[in-house]
């Protein structure tokens, strides 16, 4: 069934009774074309290779319940506001693609151009702020100085005194960007995929891989055996440890636990997304009304969905620093995601390590708002067996080359990307 007005409008005469299921439930097959296994940057693989490329005989296999991992765990910003080219032209095509992707799936996922600030605390910030616009702007993506009004229009509550413990001085906006509801995205992309006629299998995690010499030609689960044809692994955070279970011991990522906060709902007082110049802290407000925000990494390797205590204290603290009348507010909840970190901060989208497996990992920060472009670019790495002209320069082999895409500029320090 498409969704539409007139579907709403039946539906309702029927007291919402006669609406199909949104996705399937079926069992595994004994073999498929195309297994990916990951449901979040994997489902909008399956969806692309059905659509695009006429492969349908896919299965994706989600080892919990669709959106457990972490596109169901971010903060949901949008943006294409990099340094460097080859960032601003693979997460610029992710932004065009996000704003016509309701009507491409037909399925509303929330998409909010609210406009994405980086606030400058001192004048050397507020030049290089100023030089990565001119990069943009310079690839033809949108970016804008901002000032004091503006800044005060867009952040209210902002303390733009000069007796601030960081005063702010100006900022960049780009008001293309914002934010999408995470769940939504999820659903929209299992829905278009299933009615392509790709199987979506939950609660089936990989235990292992079935090999024919060096070749990967399947998965084993949790659910059974599965034979396949190519093996496309998009796994976030548990890339190095389902990799292991293949015989790779060495890949260029860390695994890290992110954490994100939001607090009790409020009256409208964030008109955007914001960043922090003078520490690492992001922030915005849900339709809602709770304020959400995250900062820096936990700053140890683990697989735990949880984080400490420090790391909210600090994050808090900048943001009391920003706007102190949220003294008083309180924090409702937070969860942790786990971030796939590399070594130059830069995602991975590449056919290997092994013969018959292609490999999306290495997000760090950037994975929600690639979805669509990641999905897009996997799909035709796994259908044609060569990189997409977008994420060619993500392939692996840049770490042996030394042509890394190291948009911070910090070096091999996974935990600072």
């Amino acid at each position: 069934m498409r969704y539409s007005a007139l579907a709403l409008i039946k539906q309702a005469f029927s007291g919402n009774r006669d609406w199909p299921e949104v996705w399937r439930k079926p069992d595994p097959k004994p073999a498929y074309d195309v297994v990916v296994v990951g449901g979040g940057h994997g489902l909008a693989t399956a969806y692309y290779l059905a659509r695009e490329f006429g492969i349908r005989n896919v299965a994706v296999l989600e080892k919990g319940w669709l959106g457990s991992g972490n596109i169901g765990r971010n903060t949901t910003t949008i943006r294409s506001n990099y340094m460097l080219a080859a960032s601003q032209r693979f997460y610029d095509a992710s932004l065009k693609m996000w704003e016509s992707l309701s009507q491409d799936l037909n399925y509303n996922v929330m998409f909010s151009q609210r406009g994405v600030l980086n606030l400058a605390h001192s004048p050397a910030q507020l030049d290089a702020y100023a030089k990565r616009g001119n990069e943009m702007r310079l690839n033809g993506i949108d970016c804008e100085m901002a000032g004091p009004k503006e800044i005060a229009r867009l952040l209210p509550g902002v303390d733009l005194s000069g007796s601030a413990r960081f005063p702010i001085i100006g900022g960049i906006i780009q008001r293309r960007a914002g934010t999408a509801r995470h769940d939504a995205v999820v659903w929209a992309y299992a829905r278009a995929a299933d009615r392509f006629g790709v199987d979506i299998i939950e609660n089936c995690e990989v235990t292992g891989f079935i090999r024919d010499g060096d070749r990967v030609t399947g998965v084993r689960t949790t659910r059974g055996d599965i034979a396949a044809s190519k093996t496309a692994i998009a796994v976030a955070g548990s890339t190095g440890a389902l990799m292991k279970k293949a015989g790779v011991e060495r890949l260029p990522i860390e695994s890290h636990v992110l954490q994100a906060y939001i607090t009790e709902a409020l009256k409208p007082a964030v008109d955007t997304v914001a960043t922090f110049g003078g520490g690492h802290l992001y922030f915005g407000q849900t339709d809602k009304g709770g304020l959400f925000f995250g900062g820096d990494l936990d700053g140890y390797n683990s697989y735990a969905q949880r984080g400490n205590l420090p790391n909210i204290e600090e994050v808090a603290s900048e943001f009391l620093a920003l706007i102190p009348a949220l003294a008083r507010v309180r924090v409702l909840r937070s969860w942790g995601g786990i971030t796939d970190m590399t070594m130059d901060g830069a995602p991975i989208i590449t056919s290997g390590p092994l013969p018959g497996m292609y490999l999306n990992c290495g997000w760090c920060y950037g994975g929600f708002k690639a979805t669509p472009v990641s999905g897009l670019a996997f799909a035709y790495t796994i259908a044609k067996d060569e990189p997409h002209p977008l994420s060619a320069p993500f392939r692996l082999e840049r770490f042996q080359r030394g042509t890394v895409i190291d948009d911070k500029g910090s070096g091999p320090t996974p935990y600072q990307q």
